[in-house]
């Protein structure tokens, strides 16, 4: 079988990647259009061949983002309510994300901005405000309130932040998503009744993302463990759903089988809320599972590519969002170096499912270690083995949770049976996550920024050229006792 890696959309999507989030960070779309617009012309006149006409393919795409940027940036700084900071005002804002606690009582909620005064608006804005009267602000329900203009202090094309300074007035949200909050609220209320606190305010964050019962405790012990990624929507949320659908759904044949994983990935996506973080979870959880579907990284490789285009072109915040590259990161990971690194274990007797899972880990959790440290400041010791403790529990709580959540609405007896099936699993999750993410020695610090990535980065890329060697095989076995030793001190 034909397995070569298809990297024709790879430098495309790269470009498109770089110049977006330059001109989003720094007003210089405009330049970086103009450069790009002067290589492809200088390549045309050296009468290019294959490569050359790449070359101004890639060059186009990069002054065509650029443009866009210049327009999206230049949109922002002109925005009418940057001309009132510093003036109290009524707005009206519609949540994009759910509201997340800053501590001492108050939130930050991102939104967008509808009305300003009486004057119709858009643009996205930052919300803070106090839990006592925001504590019922929802993704996609307007909220009218009082609040006093400031700047914008991120570069992401955000227009303004906005600091209540009195109640909202809240509006309906649609239909469908009222139907959606209902069913979070009565499967969250189904697994208080079923569960133990711990594992019932565990289950919604696995399930839906939804980590508002998640206390600071087990959040810290998650973070130092290196299973963080697990409390959020991710690719793999919507892998394992849709896999189970498809799984499901094969008795009725191959088409009926997409249509229903489709039907399935559509509702996930609107119970679990439509944000920006969720969509982009849908669309990698979708790749992912079209590069395990078909066992070819082939075709995994164009559809990341294009994914990355199209939401550049759609969301260009995305850009300078570390959860997104986190997210491609990781689908890259798992679509490339995992199944080559499963063969080649396969190929030297380990079983399959044990290759599977080892490198699955392996893979995500060096590709994305040098972005978490310099994010966080700290390097896991512990996250690939945490990883690897609990990879064989997400894929039932996941299932067992989704389905549970469909049902409570409709069968609370039914949804209760399934979720006490999660229990043992939720169970030995925490019980890991307390282990690996207890000890004070289960972190390192690194620097954070840039120089942390660098640092991370280099040690990764060294740490895979060199596996080839058996001196460098023995000296990391040696180390990583070590720091299994290390680790397990924290708890003496």
């Amino acid at each position: 079988m034909n397995d070569h890696l298809d990297i024709r959309l790879v430098p495309a999507a790269t470009v498109a990647w770089a110049v977006t989030a330059a001109g989003v960070r720094w007003p210089v779309g405009t330049l970086l259009a103009a450069a790009c617009l002067a290589l492809a012309v200088g390549t045309l006149l050296m009468r290019p061949r294959v490569v050359g006409a790449a070359v101004v393919a890639v060059a186009c795409v990069g002054a065509g983002f650029g443009v866009a940027i210049s327009l999206r940036a230049d949109a922002v700084r002109a925005h009418p309510v940057a001309q009132q900071t510093g003036r109290v005002t009524g707005v009206t804002v519609v949540p994009t994300e759910s509201p997340r606690s800053l501590g001492s009582g108050r939130l930050l909620i991102r939104a967008d901005l509808r009305e300003v005064g009486e004057n119709p608006t858009r643009g996205r804005v930052v919300v803070f405000a106090p839990v006592l009267d925001f504590h019922n602000a929802a993704v996609g329900r307007p909220m009218h309130f009082p609040a006093r203009i400031g700047r914008a202090t991120r570069h992401d094309l955000t227009v303004a932040t906005l600091n209540a300074t009195g109640p909202p007035k809240f509006g309906q949200t649609s239909a469908v998503q009222r139907a959606a909050g209902a069913v979070r609220e009565r499967f969250a209320l189904r697994a208080r009744e079923v569960l133990p606190s711990g594992q019932a305010a565990m289950l919604p964050a696995l399930v839906l993302g939804d980590t508002a019962a998640v206390t600071p405790v087990v959040t810290q012990q998650f973070q130092a463990a290196g299973l963080t990624h697990l409390t959020a929507v991710s690719g793999a949320n919507v892998t394992i759903v849709c896999g189970a659908v498809l799984l499901a759904g094969s008795l009725i044949g191959p088409r009926s089988a997409v249509a229903l994983a489709a039907l399935a990935l559509i509702a996930f996506v609107i119970v679990v809320q439509p944000t920006a973080s969720v969509l982009r979870a849908a669309v990698m959880g979708a790749i992912t599972l079209l590069g395990l579907l078909t066992a070819r990284r082939r075709q995994a490789i164009p559809a990341l590519a294009a994914s990355v285009l199209a939401l550049m072109i759609a969301a260009p915040q995305l850009a300078v969002d570390v959860g997104f590259a986190l997210s491609v990161a990781a689908t890259a990971a798992l679509v490339v170096l995992a199944p080559v690194w499963s063969r080649r274990l396969t190929a030297r007797g380990w079983p399959k499912p044990a290759a599977d899972a080892v490198c699955l880990a392996l893979a995500a959790n060096l590709v994305t270690a040098p972005l978490v440290a310099g994010i966080s400041g700290k390097l896991s010791l512990v996250a690939v083995l945490a990883n690897l403790a609990v990879s064989a529990v997400i894929a039932p709580i996941t299932v067992l949770g989704t389905a549970a959540a469909v049902l409570a609405p409709l069968w609370p007896g039914g949804a209760g049976l399934l979720i006490r099936f999660t229990g043992p699993e939720l169970w030995w999750l925490l019980r890991i996550a307390g282990w690996a993410g207890g000890s004070p020695h289960a972190a390192v610090s690194v620097p954070s920024g840039f120089v942390g990535v660098a640092l991370v980065a280099l040690g990764t890329m060294a740490t895979v050229v060199l596996w080839r060697m058996r001196w460098f095989r023995i000296g990391a076995g040696c180390g990583g006792v070590v720091a299994v030793a290390w680790v397990l001190s924290g708890f003496l």
